[in-house]
């Protein structure tokens, strides 16, 4: 009976999970199945080199904005996630690393609507920057941050403690350990964490709802007071209009985006793949 029983928990168990499986991927499926046949449909080659114009146009502005922002949020982000990785995993007492990884997780659980509002009371009203691209971009750095430090300091961690024994045996010193031999085999891992934060990045809307705000003009070269277009306002206003030409923008702007995303998860991959292909030649 009790064998029978487990046998009978095992296949519940295993049903459970594959019907839990398919329910996930056919609603993947259906997603971005929609989204590429509408935006196939709606997009052509003309928008990238038109901005927007009223409810109809093309999407130059909102590339270029996006670009801009996620430009900016790296250039904040890459440094000091890396930088902190590397601090907590291999300088920073137990007790700080702990804490400096808490403080990470839930910063990576912080609704990005907060992290906008946040931006909007502090960067737009309080510093005086209006809706910019430096607002903007602060605020996707607070969303980038946390997946680029714990990446880089889970990747550090994984690298044996024998390698940096061996380096310190030859009298070097932790600083020099890490920039000679130990950051080479996490290089991969810290790469995934930083392009994984890019396409977080990239589909960001609330927070720059509240800080970029919108302008159907190409990005200037002013960081703060010049509101700036970005595609994922594209596909969140303009698909509710009630113009036919407003939902084809915003359907082709989804697929550019959606294509962005893809072409990064794929770099993702090959970075993982590549590094992975070496690890086993080296190994060998």
């Amino acid at each position: 009976m009790r064998r029978r029983r487990r046998k009978w928990k095992s296949a519940l168990g295993w049903g459970l999970a594959w019907l839990a499986f398919a329910l996930v991927l056919f609603g993947l499926v259906d997603l971005v199945g929609s989204v590429m046949w509408e935006g196939i449909r709606s997009f052509r080659f003309s928008m990238l080199f038109e901005p927007t114009q009223g409810i109809a146009g093309g999407l130059e502005n909102a590339i270029l904005g996006t670009f801009e922002l996620v430009f900016i949020g790296v250039v904040f982000a890459a440094p000091l996630g890396i930088l902190g990785g590397i601090f907590t995993s291999e300088f920073a007492p137990p007790r700080l690393a702990a804490a400096i990884r808490f403080v990470a997780e839930v910063l990576s659980g912080v609704p990005s609507i907060v992290i906008g509002y946040f931006g909007y009371l502090l960067l737009v009203l309080r510093f005086h920057w209006g809706f910019s691209a430096l607002a903007g971009g602060v605020a996707l750095t607070l969303i980038m941050l946390p997946y680029i430090l714990r990446t880089t300091d889970t990747s550090l961690q994984q690298v044996p403690l024998l390698q940096r024994e061996a380096a310190w045996a030859l009298g070097m010193t932790r600083t020099q350990a890490i920039l000679k031999t130990v950051w080479r085999p996490a290089a991969s891992g810290m790469a995934t964490g930083l392009l994984l934060a890019i396409a977080i990045g990239l589909g960001e809307t609330a927070p720059l709802l509240y800080t970029a705000g919108w302008n159907s003009n190409n990005p200037s070269l002013a960081l703060t007071h010049s509101q700036v277009g970005y595609l994922t306002y594209v596909a969140y206003t303009y698909l509710d209009e009630p113009y036919a030409q407003a939902r084809q923008l915003a359907y082709a702007a989804g697929f550019v985006l959606l294509m962005l995303i893809l072409i990064i998860q794929l770099v993702v991959r090959f970075v993982v793949w590549r590094s992975s292909a070496r690890g086993g030649r080296s190994a060998a």
